[in-house]
């Protein structure tokens, strides 16, 4: 097959479209022939070298994908070969095949445009997973949402107001946010001109809060907390090491997670077959009909995936960004 491989870190000149061996399909596997790969940040960083895959996972970049079916691994039961799929992977989307776990397998509702499906396992299983599974967001809360006008953000916007809560997004253009609005988003907060602490102070304080920042916002985020809230911490764009006010978190009676979803395990307890199981009952159906959709920016021949990286990073881009791989 072709795949992206990396001539060593760097920019996004390291990637080449080249002939890479075909993938092993291991029992409980499936293969899947590649037609789109969602573009996520963690692909940046590994390209530049600051985010290495997982033990036993592909060195191919890519955490997401959609396609079809082509060969199933000994033991899989419950998917044939044509059935159309997008997949959650802990690497190798970034290729015309995967093997991945059936566990970490979706179906493609036939409303839902195969290529833009590329773009949903990744986010649809970060914010479920955190928002829901691990923060318990429940109808009537408030939900803030840093980053409102990435990936997760507009999945988080999503999936809050099909919860009934109250969604409040952080972005850096009022443009984007008119975006996030039209989405479901309640409160829109310019972080560039508005302190998102003031405004949803306002408001009672946030039940959750979705953080992508880490260390720059760890302060503010707690005292944006309301009694009892939830801070769930999923990425680090301002800094790894922050100073944590824990007379402040015990005034609001506060919590402070952290989560990691590459490298969770393939089964068991907190693993990627239980969140991908937990999205196909709660989430998917809303998908189905409809009611929560991929947000796509751009669609990029995966023979330009530096100028899709690019494109992702870009301040103008709403949304996610996807390769198109070619058969």
């Amino acid at each position: 097959m072709y795949a992206i491989e990396l001539d060593g870190f760097g920019g996004p000149d390291v990637m080449r479209w080249t002939e890479a061996p075909d993938p092993e399909v291991k029992p409980g596997e499936v293969l899947i022939e590649v037609i789109a790969a969602g573009v996520n940040r963690a692909d940046i960083m590994q390209r530049e070298g600051k985010y290495p895959p997982p033990a036993g996972a592909s060195n191919i970049l890519g955490l997401e994908c959609s396609g079809r079916i082509v060969q199933l691994g000994d033991g899989v039961t419950d998917w044939k070969v044509g059935d159309p799929v997008c997949a959650l992977l802990s690497g190798g989307g970034y290729a015309q095949r995967v093997a991945v776990p059936a566990t970490q397998v979706l179906p493609i509702p036939p409303d839902v445009d195969p290529v833009a499906a590329a773009g949903l396992p990744e986010v649809a299983a970060t914010v479920w997973s955190n928002i829901v599974m691990t923060a318990g967001l429940k109808k009537g809360q408030l939900l803030l949402a840093h980053g409102g006008g990435g990936g997760i953000g507009t999945m988080a916007i999503q999936v809050g107001k099909q919860l009934g809560a109250r969604v409040a997004v952080t972005a850096g253009s009022d443009e984007k946010l008119a975006h996030c609005r039209r989405l479901g988003a309640d409160i829109g907060i310019n972080y560039k001109t508005e302190d998102f602490v003031a405004v949803v102070a306002g408001e009672g304080g946030a039940n959750v809060i979705l953080d992508n920042m880490g260390a720059a916002y760890l302060t503010r985020n707690v005292e944006a907390l309301a009694p009892h809230g939830n801070l769930v911490i999923i990425g680090m764009q301002g800094g790894a090491t922050g100073e944590l006010n824990i007379a402040a978190l015990l005034g609001k009676w506060g919590s402070v997670t952290a989560t990691n979803l590459r490298n969770r395990p393939t089964t068991g307890p907190y693993s990627k077959a239980e969140v991908i199981a937990s999205v196909r009952e709660h989430m998917w159906p809303a998908v189905a009909a409809g009611d929560i959709i991929p947000v796509i920016s751009a669609e990029v021949p995966i023979t330009e995936a530096g100028r899709g990286q690019e494109l992702l990073s870009s301040p103008d881009t709403f949304g996610k960004v996807v390769l198109t791989v070619p058969e």
